[in-house]
């Protein structure tokens, strides 16, 4: 289905750990330099001259340029960046390409390379690397000091060669140690399959043409079952964003009117709003019931579809708090391989909420008790971040009731859960409470 393009010159684009659209530079958005920007930059160039001249060893100017504009990003937010070489790489990758490697989303902090998620059924998925994972040998050899390229490159490499990941994991004493044979990772961003009369939407990534993927997944579900389906469970956890155009049509799938998000600039009049019907007539999925699972992976692109379907009650959210990251980054085409990405708004969600560091509560907590480390391993989201924006109309949650008592309903062990046949205990929950809807014979079938 054709996209309608948007009003501005700039392609959006959200994401925690790359930007997935590259736009040329346009000349109209360079700020004013003022008087004091000079006399800032002339003390610039004095430490720049003395380092080039004084620092213990030789030096290039591309080195100290590259490293002062990556000081300058890293002293905004930890969105904003100068991608170059293997980061330049991956905007690319991210959209539209494929790649031998792993299949996890890596994030450097304090020097360390931290895992965001793995991207699902992926070589890293399978051999159990969670979000939170910090990786320290590659190999066998120590990556402590590595740059993030460097250990991103010895990660990826040829289909069919083998790679040992050695991780540590908040809450375990010991190191765990994988190995995995690199695949050529393809960018899949739906799959989709039924169970009784359910029909699962899993979406991993935003990247171009997400929003025809679930289109055509709901079709294929209708053509499956011979018939419209009792509900939709659309599975966004650890989804780690990707192209706002591709959330709002993501989410006009489920809407047949009304806003689905809204950015704001640093101007007042900087606003811009994304409706329903923008690319779907209607409401493809029928009006029937749907659930969204989010997770602490859910973020930034999944934060707008997660909030506009609960804003409009179009969906009950499910599972646990999501990430909680609210700005939309801008990527400029520097030219030469090079591209800016830069924080330059806020989104909201239709009734005006920001995510930005408190994310998407869900309207039912559903632990994921299928994990086994699911006590032990900390969650990772936005407002861990340093630096991160600060949301601006954050509300004061404190004076709500808090109910201590445990929930039976997840007392069960993974043991147990296993012995039933549930590996994925926040799935089969949505299942089974959308199986509820329809006749018996189907709530008998969502539990086998």
């Amino acid at each position: 289905m054709p996209r309608v393009p948007g009003s501005r010159a700039f392609l959006q684009a959200t994401a925690i750990a790359a930007v997935l659209a590259i736009v040329p530079l346009g000349t109209g958005a360079m700020a004013a330099v003022d008087t004091s920007a000079y006399r800032e930059i002339s003390v610039f160039m004095e430490v720049f001259n003395r380092v080039k001249a004084e620092y213990v060893d030789k030096v290039d100017d591309k080195t100290l340029v590259k490293g002062a504009i990556d000081g300058m990003l890293a002293a905004l937010d930890p969105h904003s960046s100068f991608e170059t070489g293997l980061d330049y790489d991956n905007l690319r990758i991210q959209t539209t390409g494929s790649y031998g490697g792993l299949g996890l989303t890596v994030t450097m902090e304090d020097g360390a390379v931290k895992v965001i998620a793995p991207q699902e059924d992926t070589p890293g998925w399978r051999a159990g690397v969670k979000s939170g994972d910090y990786i320290t040998h590659i190999d066998g050899k120590l990556i402590f000091g590595d740059t993030l390229d460097e250990a991103i490159a010895k990660m990826r490499g040829k289909p069919g060669t083998k790679i040992t990941l050695t991780l540590q994991r908040p809450g375990a004493s010991d190191p765990i140690i994988v190995t995995m044979v690199r695949e050529q990772i393809v960018q899949k961003p739906v799959k989709w399959s039924v169970k009784g009369d359910i029909g699962i939407i899993n979406i991993n990534t935003f990247s171009e043409h997400t929003g025809d993927a679930v289109h055509a997944a709901i079709l294929g579900i209708d053509k499956q079952l011979g018939h419209q389906p009792t509900g939709y469970v659309v599975d966004l956890r650890d989804n780690g964003g990707g192209l706002r155009d591709e959330a709002v049509a993501v989410a006009d799938n489920f809407l047949s009117s009304g806003v689905i998000v809204s950015q704001r600039g640093r101007d007042r009049s900087d606003v811009e709003t994304f409706y329903a019907e923008s690319y779907f007539k209607g409401d493809p999925s029928h009006g029937l019931p749907v659930i969204v699972l989010t997770n602490a992976g859910t973020a930034s692109a999944s934060e707008i579809v997660a909030g506009a379907l609960q804003d409009h009650h179009r969906a009950l959210v499910m599972g646990e708090r999501s990430f909680g990251k609210g700005s939309v980054q801008t990527v400029i085409d520097m030219g030469n391989n090079t591209a800016l990405r830069l924080t330059t708004s806020r989104y909201y969600t239709p009734s005006d909420r920001s995510v930005q560091e408190g994310g998407i509560e869900p309207d039912v907590q559903v632990p994921q008790i299928s994990d086994p480390d699911y006590k032990k391993r900390p969650t990772f989201r936005e407002d861990d971040l340093r630096r991160h924006l600060i949301n601006e109309i954050k509300n004061d949650d404190s004076v709500l009731e808090q109910d201590s008592k445990p929930d039976p309903r997840f007392a069960a062990t993974p043991a147990e859960l296993k012995a039933k046949g549930i590996d994925d205990f926040q799935l089969d929950y949505a299942i089974k409470t959308l199986a509820r809807l329809g006749p018996a014979p189907q709530v008998a079938a969502a539990r086998r």
